[in-house]
């Protein structure tokens, strides 16, 4: 299989190959119950959130019921309390986990990983945290370890008020996290239904059959969150490797593995590395016979469908995964633009919207706005276009296609001067996408025939207009 060439819609993709949902952890844990009110928060629109809905595809956004999410929440990055500062990894792993198990929630609302990340080691107001990202309820907490003895404790914070209205301490040890976990989110569950008698309880993960090779993938994931670099995805490659070959049934190991071995050929590094595409399928495949129900498998398949020009295959799986996971903010996104790539940009929008709203400061937040103006730019929307495109400039001005499709979007308005100076904009970052024949050879997807005729009706014209030469 050849290196697939990477364009604007897939600079992200080494940053999005590890799903949101993470899933682990158990207990045997000693507690105090405290009670715990709530109220609702503004909507996104969800995706159908069962897996027998999963064949069907997801619900569509923009057929969603209008009622509000009985919960809306942020988990903050949990605080290591341990004497041992490399013990990072273990707590922003749990601080994941209890991301991914919130998310099962039916009609929750939960802010994506990235974001919440994002206020790692600040110290901010938890009402001006959740004025900022639209939520009522913040979770936050700390992680103690030592040894194989590990302490949670974990507050729930009404962003409104600021009152505490719940809080646990939990006792257990490695082996059994996951049966913890899943006693935080089922008592934070029960105690929303007697107060509104609307939450759903989440369903329950599965407890890995090996702690140290979930300890492996813990700090595989950790290595997979720095900044990108040959050096980071090799540490979270070597990871992921040890722990299958400590747990050879490890369904979390395959799929992360797996993104591992699919980010590198999304980087361009496949060329010495022809095995891995392959290997990184077989992974899935695996992984998906074992555990059908997991979305993070679907996820990346869904991106290695996408990556392979395979947009039907990968359409159905980024539905399958939103099904499942309706709170999966990369999901939305892949499918948002697998959608505007297949000529259906209006059927994408939601679901771009909805990326934007569960993880409204995700770093790569540049793209998710190119892909929304792109996706009312396909549709003739000209100054809606100009609009978020302009936004994505903003988040980011040194990656060079929002000024090129800006440039495209000026030029269709009729605005030169703008079009014109966008246009050069994107030349001196990126002076090889100097014709539209240079674009369609930088990028597999548009060139297929239900993306290209839009855009040469709409984007193609505006920058012909700018001065963008079709040789």
């Amino acid at each position: 299989m050849r290196s697939v060439k990477i364009a604007a819609s897939v600079v992200v993709t080494t940053g999005v190959w590890i799903a949101a949902g993470w899933e682990w952890f158990g207990g045997n844990p000693t507690h105090a119950p405290v009670e715990m009110p709530v109220t609702a928060a503004p909507q996104i629109p969800p995706a159908a959130d069962t897996a027998a809905d999963a064949g069907a595809g997801a619900q569509k956004p923009s057929e969603a019921p209008s009622s509000e999410p009985p919960l809306s929440i942020v988990v903050l990055p949990f605080a290591n309390r341990s004497s041992d500062p490399s013990q990072e990894y273990f707590a922003d792993g749990i601080t994941e986990d209890l991301i991914g198990l919130l998310s099962r929630i039916p009609g929750s609302v939960v802010i994506a990983r990235n974001t919440a990340f994002g206020y790692k080691g600040k110290s901010a107001d938890v009402q001006q945290i959740g004025r900022e990202l639209d939520v009522r309820y913040i979770l936050e907490g700390s992680v103690r370890r030592a040894g194989e003895q590990v302490r949670l404790s974990v507050l729930l914070i009404d962003a409104e008020s600021g009152r505490r209205p719940w809080g646990e301490q939990f006792d257990t040890d490695r082996a059994n996290l996951v049966d913890t976990q899943n006693e935080i989110i089922g008592r934070l569950a029960q105690t929303l239904d007697r107060e509104h008698g609307k939450i759903a309880p989440a369903r329950p993960q599965p407890n890995p059959i090996d702690p140290y090779a979930r300890d492996l993938i813990m700090r595989g994931r950790a290595w997979s969150y720095r900044p990108f670099s040959a050096e980071t995805w090799e540490e979270a490659r070597s990871a992921f490797e040890q722990a299958l070959e400590i747990d050879p049934r490890s369904v979390e190991a395959r799929v992360d593995l797996a993104s591992v071995l699919g980010g590198r050929l999304a980087d361009g590094w496949s060329n010495p590395h022809q095995q891995d595409p392959a290997r990184a399928e077989l992974l899935l495949q695996e992984a998906l016979e074992r555990d059908a129900g997991r979305s993070t498998a679907h996820f990346a398949m869904g991106v290695l469908r996408r990556m392979q020009n395979r947009l039907t295959e990968a359409q159905r799986e980024f539905e399958t995964a939103i099904a499942l996971d309706p709170n999966d903010a990369r999901a939305s996104y892949q499918l948002g633009v697998t959608l505007m790539f297949l000529g259906r940009p209006e059927e994408g929008i939601p679901y771009l919207k909805t990326a934007i709203r569960l993880d409204p400061n995700d770093p790569d937040l540049t793209t998710r706005y190119w892909a929304l103006g792109t996706c009312h730019l396909l549709l003739g929307e000209v100054d809606e276009a100009i609009d978020i495109l302009g936004k994505a400039r903003a988040a980011n001005s040194r990656i060079w296609y929002p000024h090129l499709y800006l440039a495209g979007a000026f030029g269709l308005r009729g605005d030169m001067d703008a079009a014109k100076a966008a246009l050069a904009a994107s030349l001196k970052l990126k002076p090889e996408i100097n014709s539209l024949a240079r674009m369609r050879t930088y990028n597999d997807w548009i060139t297929n025939r239900e993306n290209w005729a839009p855009q040469e009706a709409t984007l193609n014209v505006g920058l012909r207009r700018a001065g963008l030469p079709d040789e």
